[in-house]
């Protein structure tokens, strides 16, 4: 049995340890071409971990084609060539980290995910499924606005789930909300080739910003309050694109009233060429109260453009998202734009219409719903030892808090403080387009892809920082 040296203090994830110690192993000759390794069920047992860990550090290896998987057989060491011949005569260099790397014990990063409750098992039997059924047009290109059935199951999902109004032939699939951001902002051109003022929260999603910047929009930041967006700001602002996150403001929080919703909804229509961009970023994640239905479900003058992805729901790292066309904008879509592909690949097209349609996704949400529920919940308790030294917004949705820090000095320093002690912090400041008065240093605290016992020994430490004398 394969015996990997384990450190469960060190920052390196589990599955890194696993990966960098087999690949040195294979590189330095200790493990020879065609070398079976144990089975992952088995490696996790000897090693009195998760499989879940074992399965991603071989995954990697597979993937850079250290080993192999052979069905119904097991994994096999591959030949490398002359890599083999590098632990003859020297030790293998090391990897280069980024700074800090190594000391870092907790990092509080806002836009991660629980990557060790990814429905590993279900997207393998699912992947087989899709490959083992012949589905030879999934070789094809397919269609330019994504597969029909995939449509089909997020239009399906949107009207039961977030009362959005909208059919399969409205949605367009795209690569992430980036991409998606791009064929928008061209889609929305002045067609006479002038350019259009966009209006942003401030603070917003800065990509989004800069996406309609280098398209050759101009753009405006407009000040919020406890609801969100002001629409006497937007009036005056004179644009006539808004973007804004009215379930779940990001970063800071806010929610979107009803009258705030419907006065927005007044100035899209109030106007020709209005229109409002609603990015529904992570309404999924709600602990408190009903889900947030979504704007564009209230719009009956065709001004709403809803953007969702499946990075935060899901992972990243499918590269999922879609966006919900009113007619008009369909229209010229459908006219200008139908040179753009789908840049989903359709083999994940398939693995997600089955995920939604057979029920997983719903059952997924719901047991990562209750897994975030306890690690905010636990994120709020632990800061309770700051008393009234600090302020908490955004609170019972998402997978971050933003919390200002009232006896710190600055945001900088703050998080400067607890790097060197251990801790990555996100600060407020980034996410602002135009500089806004002095404020308190306010960080996004995320829970999401940190363990229980990380949160309160994390806080308790910066804790410990923020009051050494």
């Amino acid at each position: 049995m394969l015996t990997v040296p384990l450190d469960a203090e060190s920052d390196t994830p589990l599955y890194e340890q696993i990966y960098n110690y087999i690949k040195k192993e294979i590189i330095n000759g200790s493990l020879s071409y065609q070398d079976k390794l144990p089975s992952s069920r088995s490696l996790a047992a000897n090693l009195q971990i998760s499989r879940n860990t074992v399965d991603l550090a071989y995954g990697q290896l597979v993937s850079e084609g250290y080993i192999v998987s052979v069905p119904k057989s097991g994994y096999y060491v591959c030949r490398i060539g002359s890599l083999m011949h590098l632990g003859d005569s020297r030790k293998p260099v090391p990897e280069p980290r980024p700074a800090n790397r190594n000391t870092i014990r907790y990092d509080f990063n806002p836009f991660a995910i629980d990557i060790a409750n990814f429905p590993y098992e279900i997207f393998r039997r699912l992947s087989r499924n899709v490959l083992n059924e012949s589905n030879h047009e999934l070789f094809l290109s397919g269609d330019r606005q994504g597969d029909p059935d995939f449509r089909s199951a997020i239009a399906k999902y949107l009207h039961v789930s977030r009362g959005a109004a909208c059919t399969p032939d409205s949605i367009v699939v795209g690569a992430g909300t980036g991409y998606l951001l791009q064929l928008l902002f061209g889609l929305l051109s002045d067609p006479a080739g002038q350019p259009r003022l966009v209006a942003f929260e401030n603070p917003t999603f800065m990509k989004a910003c800069q996406i309609a910047a280098t398209l050759g929009h101009q753009t405006t930041a407009l000040p919020l309050d406890s609801e969100g967006l002001r629409v006497d700001a937007l009036e005056a602002s004179g644009a006539d694109i808004a973007y804004i996150t009215p379930s779940h403001q990001y970063p800071v929080g806010a929610i979107m009233s009803v009258r705030r919703r419907m006065d927005l909804l007044d100035w899209a229509a109030a106007a020709p060429g209005r229109y409002i961009i609603e990015d529904d970023h992570d309404s999924e994640f709600r602990y408190k109260g009903r889900p947030i239905p979504p704007l564009q479900g209230m719009d009956t003058t065709g001004r709403v453009i809803y953007m969702g992805t499946f990075s935060r729901a899901v992972t990243p790292a499918l590269r999922a998202g879609y966006m919900v066309l009113p007619e008009e904008l369909l229209a010229r879509y459908k006219k200008e734009f139908s040179c753009y592909s789908c840049t989903v690949s359709r083999f994940d097209q398939a693995i997600l219409t089955d995920f939604i349609t057979l029920g997983h996704f719903e059952r997924h949400l719901n047991r990562m719903r209750t897994i975030y529920r306890t690690k905010h919940d636990l994120l709020l308790k632990s800061l309770r030892m700051f008393g009234t030294e600090i302020r908490i917004t955004g609170e019972h949705a998402g997978l971050h808090l933003t919390v200002g820090f009232l006896r710190e000095r600055s945001q900088e320093d703050l998080i400067r403080k607890a790097e060197k002690a251990g801790i990555r912090l996100y600060g407020l400041n980034e996410h602002y387009i135009k500089p806004v008065p002095e404020h308190i240093p306010t960080l996004l605290i995320g829970f999401a892809n940190l363990r229980e016992e990380e949160i309160t020994a994390g806080i308790r430490l910066l804790y410990s920082i923020t009051h050494d004398a």
